[in-house]
């Protein structure tokens, strides 16, 4: 072999090692960000997180704590949102068993879009509670809500309103007093008039500025500002600071990435952080908090938060928003439906 031919086979060679180290570089370099192995506690290890219930938080030993318990005491009806019927049974001497109220409830508890109830009147704790067994009631109140994100309760909806409490009445020989159908009508246009006027569901976006991420890179990273897995894949929630109250924010990225059969594959670009203002106490300062996990995320995984539009969120943009939301809070307060209480919570839903 010449010594050009030599030369020639030693230059292909380079050329073709260069070749597979650029294609390997850049497979690299576009392959999602994967999680860093952390250096587990003394004596312990670091066992993945499995997906749980929105609400549910992984305990130290391993087993879910119910944060957000699925069964959960309805909120008492009230005046404010409630359209609400008396039902007076035939004689003042006698009272119903939980059993059989609850055996005369109707099969579904809606009118239309709107929730329907039924509460009695426990002749031992004088107190208003939805029918239980082996308790007693001495009278009822049947209520249909008058307004929620679905809209204002209308003239159909009330008349299914009516016709169940009608049935429920009969079965526990009772008899029902309503409110004036027109009144009750007009009052649930203008409570959902406020409502669609002081709805706030913020939500910011985290976009990739370079590599892509992969389902466990976000896990890690939103895991350490206090985010847990939620049941829906490719959703986290920050958890509320007391039990039985929805989450403070929710995360969410690519549903399909996080149940592909190799998610350490699956290349996210973007992940998005919401808040529903009225189903959040104003206490737990959410606005503060989300500002400060989307700032966070951006920071450690190396991407921008922008909004729904994809602008980058300036710091005086978000200072306005949270002036805005301090008004709205007090607007809320002022209608007696502040933020995180159980009838906010009710009415915007």
């Amino acid at each position: 072999m010449s010594n050009l031919q030599i030369g020639l086979a030693v230059a292909g060679g380079l050329v073709l090692a260069a070749v597979v180290a650029h294609g390997a570089w850049t497979s690299r370099k576009n392959a999602p960000r994967q999680p860093t192995l952390e250096t587990p506690p003394e004596g312990g290890q670091i066992l993945p997180q499995e997906p749980v219930l929105d609400g549910e938080v992984i305990s130290p030993g391993g087993s879910p704590e119910i944060v957000f318990p699925a069964l959960q005491r309805r909120p008492a009806m009230d005046a404010l949102i409630d359209v609400i019927a008396t039902l007076s049974l035939e004689s003042s001497a006698l009272a119903v068993s939980g059993e059989a109220a609850i055996a005369a409830m109707p099969a579904t508890r809606r009118a239309g879009t709107k929730p329907f109830s039924i509460e009695g009147l426990n002749t031992t704790s004088h107190e208003w509670e939805s029918p239980m067994p082996g308790q007693r009631y001495s009278s009822f109140q049947a209520g249909v809500q008058l307004a929620n994100r679905s809209g204002a309760l209308n003239e159909i909806e009330y008349s299914e309103f009516v016709v169940k409490t009608h049935a429920f009445a009969d079965a526990i020989n009772a008899t029902p007093e309503f409110p004036e159908m027109l009144d009750e009508v007009a009052r649930a246009r203008e409570l959902d008039q406020f409502a669609c006027a002081h709805d706030a569901q913020l939500g910011f976006t985290i976009r990739a500025l370079n590599a892509s991420w992969s389902p466990g890179f976000i896990h890690q990273h939103s895991g350490r500002l206090g985010f847990v897995a939620g049941a829906i894949a490719g959703r986290m929630v920050l958890p509320a600071s007391a039990e039985g109250l929805p989450p403070v924010l929710v995360l969410s990225f690519d549903s399909q990435a996080a149940m592909a059969e190799d998610p350490a594959q699956s290349a996210i670009r973007e992940v998005s952080l919401h808040l529903d203002v009225a189903q959040v106490q104003r206490t737990e300062d959410a606005f503060v908090r989300m500002r400060e996990a989307a700032l966070g995320l951006a920071k450690a995984m190396d991407g921008v938060v922008t909004d729904d539009d994809g602008q980058p969120l300036e710091p005086q943009t978000m200072e306005a928003i949270g002036s805005e939301l301090e008004n709205l809070y007090n607007t809320l307060e002022q209608r007696d439906l502040a933020a995180g209480s159980p009838l906010a919570r009710r009415l915007f839903s």
